[in-house]
């Protein structure tokens, strides 16, 4: 389950995210009210570099096969987080979000992120190794999601609708405004929640939801521990500047939900007839990196009809 890593690994992994996030902070400072395209996109390749990077040291300490299963869990993640992100930029621009406070709500989102990414990872793990026929189970749940993704209608996202937002507003006790970048103020020596608490839960509840489709996702390419969750926690590392990136590029990959959906149902089937037959790591990095890379291409080539128009 946990294969061979060793406590240096872990030390070395630690090292690397807490050296990431000094580089990122020495080299751009405190947050500010306005990151501009060119400081997300440096800050974001900064972190691709660091994850796959990080593929080289796998490479030492496991070997050539470990390494690609890493590159390959990363891949995935990245991919799919990417749709996640879509939706945090509806949620914000729904509830009127300023830049600032989103950095300060995506650095909170992040972290917690990381923790569930381990619970979960840790408990799919041990459920797949308990019970090996829960492969299929995690697999029909790729596919079904594959599926709703391919067939759901553009903005579709309905924050209205979220559970987790109709919970905060029934039991939580709020201001009407925003006050600043906090998440509780003391009013007449009552603690109130403000609304960017508020987004937070939404946030989180938003990702627990995404770490049920990703999870299985990675753990249909590995059940070993220490691949899954460094993978999986260096892709994540980057996404607040990743999401201003891909704010700053709306609408420009309009066919990448469609090439994620298609990697959900590749990595579902491939998650079903490993029972039988398990698909060499070399062969699901290819086509997860051509669908994507596919995706990527045709939306640069064909454009939405829109974006003609506005050009």
């Amino acid at each position: 389950m946990f294969g061979s890593a060793t406590s240096l690994d872990w030390a070395v992994f630690g090292a690397v995210v807490l050296a990431s996030l000094l580089l990122d902070r020495v080299l751009f400072g405190k947050p500010k009210a306005h990151i501009s395209f060119r400081e997300a996109s440096i800050r974001s390749l900064l972190f691709v570099l660091a994850g796959v990077g990080f593929t080289g040291y796998v490479f030492i300490r496991q070997g050539g096969n470990a390494a690609v299963t890493y590159l390959t869990a990363y891949l995935v993640e990245e991919s799919l987080s990417v749709d996640n992100l879509f939706v945090f930029l509806v949620l914000f621009n729904y509830f009127k979000v300023s830049e600032y406070q989103q950095q300060r709500i995506l650095t909170w989102g992040i972290a917690g992120a990381v923790v569930m990414r381990g619970i979960f990872i840790a408990a799919g793990t041990a459920l797949l190794n308990r019970f090996h026929w829960m492969t299929i189970v995690f697999g029909l749940i790729l596919i079904f999601t594959g599926l709703k993704l391919a067939l759901q209608k553009e903005d579709s996202v309905d924050p209205e609708d979220n559970f987790a937002l109709k919970l905060a507003r029934k039991y939580l006790r709020t201001t009407p405004d925003y006050h600043g970048d906090h998440f509780f103020i003391v009013k007449d020596g009552v603690r109130l929640a403000t609304p960017m608490f508020v987004v937070l839960i939404v946030v989180e509840f938003t990702d627990l939801l995404f770490a049920v489709d990703s999870v299985p996702a990675v753990l249909a390419i590995s059940n070993d521990v220490y691949v899954i969750y460094t993978s999986n926690v260096m892709a994540i590392l980057g996404l607040r500047a990743l999401y201003f990136v891909i704010s700053g590029m709306m609408g420009k990959f309009h066919y990448l939900s469609p090439g994620l959906a298609i990697i959900l149902l590749f990595i579902g089937a491939k998650m079903v007839v490993s029972m039988w037959y398990k698909l060499p790591s070399a062969v699901s990095l290819c086509v997860i990196a051509f669908v994507l890379t596919g995706s990527i291409v045709l939306s640069l080539l064909r454009p939405k009809a829109t974006e003609e128009a506005d050009g």
